[in-house]
């Protein structure tokens, strides 16, 4: 599987709590921080979920 660079790019504030924990399990903290991660099944999945909040490209 490839690579994926996830950027955050809105606040996880004023969001449930779900969405906090997801953000945070990406290893998210500050907006325009990135990640680049494998893209697994279960991080494709955690992207889906907060796809409002972040940006997503291949790296």
């Amino acid at each position: 599987m490839g690579k994926i660079k996830i950027t955050q790019v809105k606040s996880a504030i004023d969001r449930p709590k779900k969405q906090k924990e997801t953000i945070k399990a990406l290893g998210l903290k500050k907006v325009n921080q990135s990640v680049v991660l494998e893209a697994t099944p279960q991080v494709l999945g955690m992207v889906e979920k907060v796809n409002h909040l972040v940006t997503v490209e291949e790296a």
